[in-house]
């Protein structure tokens, strides 16, 4: 659902566009594209008062403009047109598998960059599209689960699991519903508000009202075993920053990237390459 309503706002930004250009010059046009970036600014700037200590202004700029070309990377081309470009992995004889768990608004195509480069590894990977697009966060644990158990069955060992943002949530609720029944993943989660986030106020949706600071529904949610939460101050998403932080977790700080560009950072790569290195030396548990 997030691919065809993101396929219709591309369509319509393009179609205003072109509208204002050919009414008052293409430079405006151009003008008016650049509108979501002005925009994005806005939710850069309020960090320096919502944050303590607040991230400077030489942090926030660098994080603005990668956000700018991360957001339209995501929001105008991979999500709406390039969803499954990068089907699933499972290739025979694979020995270690991640699975990939994107957040609210955002579809498969979130991972298109991991997914390549573990495609080119050889690694067994699956990344689900979360439905209902803004259900509860519960729905989305049978989805989940399916992809844990095809990784299973295909390298006889528990997949390293990744979410962004609303993904971690649903990693959590999915260990809820089905923790008992496997061993303690590895999991890593990049800016997933674990304690809520102030901006899920101004969201739609059973998943956006689960997510605001306060709720119910995120206090009875139960914590993850192991698992490292890559944060930054410059979370225009995820705010205050601590909020992204799991109570017992590792915690790793980044500076100068905002929420979407978390997902590009050398350091939350090399910290998964690390544990597929660290999981090679372990010897598969046979299901």
């Amino acid at each position: 659902m997030n691919g065809r309503l993101q396929r219709i706002w591309v369509l319509l930004r393009l179609s205003v566009a072109v509208l204002v250009g050919w009414r008052f010059g293409w430079g405006w046009g151009v003008l008016t594209l650049g509108l979501h970036a002005a925009i994005l600014a806005g939710g850069f700037v309020q960090l320096r008062w919502v944050n303590r200590p607040a991230p400077g202004w030489g942090q926030l700029l660098r994080a603005w403009a990668r956000e700018v070309v991360a957001s339209e990377l995501a929001f105008s081309w991979r999500q709406p047109w390039r969803e499954w470009a990068q089907p699933d992995h499972l290739p025979a004889g694979a020995t270690q598998g991640v699975l990939l768990v994107h957040g609210f608004s955002c579809n498969r195509a979130r991972w298109n960059g991991w997914m390549q480069r573990l495609r080119e590894q050889g690694v067994a990977f699956v990344a689900p599209t979360l439905e209902p697009a803004f259900g509860s966060i519960d729905a989305y644990a049978d989805d989940i689960e399916a992809g844990v158990q095809k990784l299973m069955a295909l390298t006889g060992r528990m997949p390293i699991l990744c979410a962004h943002s609303m993904g971690g949530l649903a990693l959590r609720a999915w260990w809820r519903r089905y923790g008992a029944g496997h061993e303690a993943p590895h999991v890593v989660t990049l800016g997933s508000p674990h304690q809520g986030t102030r901006m899920a106020a101004l969201g739609f949706g059973v998943n956006t009202q689960q997510m605001r600071l306060g709720s119910r529904w995120l206090a009875e949610l139960p914590g993850l075993p192991d698992v490292d939460c890559f944060w930054t101050p410059c979370d225009q998403i995820v705010n205050p920053a601590e909020r992204a932080i799991l109570a017992g977790a590792r915690a790793h700080r980044l500076d100068g990237v905002g929420h979407m560009g978390l997902v590009h950072s050398d350091e939350a790569w090399q910290l998964v390459q690390t544990a597929l290195a660290g999981s090679s030396f372990k010897t598969p548990r046979r299901i």
